[in-house]
């Protein structure tokens, strides 16, 4: 399950997504974020669905690799269908016990479903596009006027940056943990609930002690470099936004007028 996890993951290819400027990718991002909270009927829905088609089309990235990150939020999803499904008051369409379903619920339902889906499909565009030291400029880069508040976004944005480095690398050392488990005679999958529980300190013990020793060597690594915050900060690759960065601010400002026309007019 571990290794269905796309988020934080770099997928390394030659596209037209790729060669953006990071600030755009994550300009976009926003934008589709805030599209999925606008829309409220079906054509807003099929608006965003078109565009994230064609968006994972430029991408090159495998369409099977992007959907298999899905498998990680299965538990989340069921549960937010069933209490929008079940919970949600509106004009009856079966009733059985004490659970009802409602036009309104199984309404509510579908659409909670496809934004969580989507959600993830489309931050986990993102990371695959844009490496973790690009993310990182990028956010320093687009959120630069918040220093004149004192905001220390440099380091906000390295921090995130390296969050989103170690999701990788931490899903696989727990996938080399739990065979190691497994090989010992660990049983992580039968027993009821208490007993799974229990059966998760063998893994989560080594776990966390293997992600505090990364922590300490990479703070020692970057002290040993002299690592002192972005003050006088050169950058060994300047951002510059060139045609098809412009060309992208455009289709992202028609696409949200349009998401807001559908939720308007139709």
């Amino acid at each position: 399950m571990f290794r269905e996890i796309t988020l934080g993951q770099y997928y390394p290819v030659d596209s037209a997504v790729h060669r953006l400027d990071p600030r755009t990718k994550l300009f976009g991002t926003m934008v589709f974020i805030a599209s999925l909270f606008v829309a409220d009927n079906i054509w807003g829905y099929v608006i965003a669905t078109v565009v994230l088609a064609a968006v994972i089309k430029l991408t090159k990235v495998p369409v099977r690799f992007i959907l298999r990150g899905l498998k990680a939020i299965m538990i989340l999803l069921l549960i937010s269908v069933s209490f929008n499904l079940f919970l949600t008051d509106g004009r009856i369409l079966v009733k059985f016990w004490i659970f009802k379903i409602t036009f309104e619920g199984v309404r509510m339902a579908f659409f909670m479903g496809l934004r969580l889906i989507y959600l993830v499909i489309g931050s986990s565009v993102m990371t695959l596009t844009t490496t973790p030291n690009q993310l990182t400029d990028g956010l320093e880069k687009g959120l630069g006027f918040l220093k004149r508040f004192r905001v220390p976004i440099h380091e906000v944005a390295m921090m995130m940056s390296i969050a989103l480095r170690f999701i990788p690398i931490l899903v696989e050392e727990t996938d080399k943990i739990m065979k190691a488990q497994m090989a010992r005679g660990a049983d992580f999958e039968t027993g009821n609930l208490i007993q799974k529980a229990k059966a998760m300190v063998p893994l989560l013990v080594p776990l966390f002690i293997s992600a505090f020793r990364r922590a300490t060597d990479l703070a020692m690594a970057m002290e040993a470099r002299c690592y002192r915050g972005g003050d006088g900060r050169t950058k060994m690759k300047p951002l510059q936004y060139r045609q098809a960065d412009h060309d992208a601010y455009m289709i992202y400002t028609l696409y949200f007028v349009v998401i807001i026309a559908s939720r308007v007019y139709l």
